[in-house]
């Protein structure tokens, strides 16, 4: 009987870790193809770059100190984040939770700024429609924006299912998946602080 149930046991514990590992595997797999639709989006912008019409560049649209601190908020964010995953390892949800809220904030400021940033083009008259340029630029920079915004949804969701849940293994395996995009999403940004801001104003 006491093998009967030391077996059940191990069974049970193969086949979770099993559906962890594929879900991991999934997720990966899906950060691949993200990695192709910004690719794509790079390729457009730099095909497009010189195509500014009568509309401004790239060096008369970007503020690089406003875009630099924008730039080291996702990066900590980036910290706070890897800091959650340390005290998942450790076993402590009340600390998990306050380095997710921690990034949630500094997720929430960094949509704030770059919110800013396009209401201030706008304001300039700077649009999509005035070039090709700026077509490629506003998409590029707005579908970081979005998988940032979707990040910090994930986020405030992980938060409530840590609260009521604790850090079971489903909790744990979503949260490896969100460490993963949220890295993710800062090597992107560090791509397009480089090739778009920087070297556009350099």
């Amino acid at each position: 009987m006491i093998n009967q149930f030391i077996s059940n046991d191990r069974e049970q514990f193969e086949e979770t870790h099993d559906s962890s590992n594929n879900t991991i595997l999934g997720f990966w797999i899906y950060l691949m193809s993200d990695c192709i639709l910004f690719a794509t989006l790079f390729s457009v912008y730099f095909v497009l770059k010189d195509k500014i019409a009568l509309g401004p560049s790239i060096k008369d649209i970007v503020n690089l100190p406003f875009i630099l601190l924008e730039t080291f908020i996702l990066l900590f964010s980036s910290l706070t984040c890897s800091q959650a995953m340390y005290s998942m390892k450790k076993d402590k949800k009340y600390h998990v939770n306050f380095w997710l809220i921690l990034t949630l904030i500094l997720g929430i400021l960094f949509i704030i700024m770059e919110y800013s940033e396009f209401l201030h083009l706008y304001m300039l008259g700077f649009k999509p429609n005035c070039s090709a340029f700026l077509s490629s630029f506003f998409v590029l920079i707005a579908t970081h924006g979005i998988h940032v915004a979707t990040g910090t949804l994930w986020l405030l969701l992980m938060i409530v299912h840590i609260i009521l849940n604790g850090l079971t293994t489903i909790n744990q395996t979503r949260l490896h998946c969100l460490s993963l995009f949220w890295h993710f999403l800062d090597i992107i940004w560090i791509g397009v602080f480089t090739l778009v801001y920087l070297m556009g104003t350099l």
